[in-house]
């Protein structure tokens, strides 16, 4: 396989995954706001607020499109090839898993919501911790990215 391909792989996984995640994320918390609007339709805001959380995975993957841009060059390296594949796969899998593990709490918190309970502030401080490890993720990209010789 030629190198850019390896790399270009890498960078398309990325976005793809981070992607797929995010919108599988928002997805399930659309489906709790659903059923929460029955109960309690005066708590929009809050359900809003909660079901665009999952969709930052996403933009962490575009984000590291335009950190990894600069090496998809038809003479990039087997070494640098390798490192933009593996901070790409690295990216891609964390975005898309936690997009949809965060996406599971912020649902559990549309539905307690939705039946009265006064739990935003408590959601979104739960929601943050899956939401690190995407963050973390992206930082990791951007320390490959450093140390990838030009």
């Amino acid at each position: 396989m030629e190198p850019i391909l390896l790399a270009y792989l890498g960078v398309a996984l990325m976005v793809a995954l981070t992607g797929v995640g995010s919108a599988y994320g928002v997805t399930i918390c659309g489906n709790a706001v659903v059923g929460a609007m029955k109960k309690n339709p005066d708590a929009l805001g809050s359900y809003i607020a909660l079901s665009a959380l999952p969709s930052s995975q996403g933009l962490y993957g575009f984000v590291g499109y335009f950190m990894l841009k600069s090496f998809l060059v038809i003479t990039i390296t087997p070494f640098a090839a390798t490192a933009v594949f593996g901070a790409g796969l690295a990216m891609g899998l964390v975005g898309f898993f936690s997009a949809i593990r965060q996406a599971q709490v912020c649902a559990n918190g549309i539905a307690a919501i939705g039946s009265g309970h006064n739990v935003f502030g408590a959601t979104m401080v739960m929601a943050v911790f899956p939401e690190l490890y995407a963050i973390l993720g992206l930082l990791v990209l951007i320390l490959i990215a450093g140390t990838i010789p030009a």
